[in-house]
């Protein structure tokens, strides 16, 4: 087994004055001599440039004190998680967990190159006294992507790790790191929406191999103009460029109009149909 200490911790300096970090510069690099093991496709020159890349996203973060208020499902889920663990892997969500005793938590993702920290934030809780006190550290990711694996590093305080509390951990000999995974994510949940400006993505899930279209104001009604593809068994999408604005819509299967069900905006429209609304910002 390959010894895992020495390749684990990379030093990430925290945030300060703009002559302390130019004297520390200095520092990380001589530091990152030490720590790395360079192999042939991974250069010093690529290496220090990710390093200036993370530690200029890391000084622009600090840690949170307090939680924002989340939706009730996310908020209860948060609440029934007693105390730091593994990830907690749901249909809309992934959280992620660590203990208060951290001034800060970072996160970085595979799927953006590790060129994003997501900073953790802090659960507090209330007793019969009105007392608060730190419950444990989270970060939840939205389940956007359909991939069905993850691979992610952490940073406590500055220093970068795997995540402790998952036991899944895989190898790199490119770079000579350990990285934290999760496998077996299996389906999410998707659903209509407006996920960019200027851009509406429908969703409709149903039997396996219909021809289904979709109709609303923005095609004035007319069910052909526009047929949603099955991306996998049951599963159907379009994305539509569309104006900023409010629409109404529904899908159709041969003639039958049918409501979508992923999203729960509906409206009786004034010459009596049911219909979806959705909006574009």
């Amino acid at each position: 087994m390959r010894a895992e200490a020495q390749l684990e911790r990379v030093y990430v300096p925290l945030p300060g004055t703009a002559d302390w970090v130019f004297s520390q510069w200095k520092h990380i690099k001589l530091r990152t001599k030490q720590l790395f093991i360079i192999s042939d496709n991974v250069s010093m020159k690529k290496l220090i440039v990710l390093i200036t890349v993370m530690t200029c996203l890391f000084m622009s973060l600090t840690a949170a004190e307090i939680t924002n208020y989340q939706n009730f499902e996310l908020d209860t889920l948060l609440h029934e998680i007693d105390k730091p663990g593994a990830p907690v892997v749901t249909d809309d969500y992934i959280i992620f967990t660590a203990d208060t005793k951290h001034r800060f938590v970072g996160i970085a993702f595979d799927f953006e190159e590790y060129k994003v920290i997501h900073p953790f934030q802090i659960l507090t809780q209330k007793d019969d006294e009105e007392n608060v006190s730190r419950k444990h550290m989270f970060y939840v990711y939205k389940r956007q992507h359909k991939f069905t694996s993850l691979k992610y590093r952490l940073v406590f305080d500055g220093l970068w790790t795997t995540d402790p509390l998952n036991p899944e951990k895989e190898y790199d000999s490119n770079v000579n790191l350990y990285f934290s995974k999760l496998d077996n994510l299996g389906s999410i949940n998707v659903y209509t929406e407006s996920p960019k400006n200027d851009y509406a993505h429908f969703i409709y899930k149903g039997d396996s191999g219909q021809k289904v279209n979709l109709a609303g104001t923005f095609t004035n009604w007319d069910p052909w103009i526009y047929e949603m593809k099955e991306t996998s068994p049951g599963l159907y999408e379009l994305e539509l460029p569309l104006p900023a604005g409010k629409y109404y819509y529904t899908y159709y299967i041969g003639l039958t109009p049918v409501l979508d069900t992923t999203n729960p905006a509906k409206i009786y429209t004034k010459d009596g149909r049911s219909a979806n609304i959705i909006t574009v910002k």
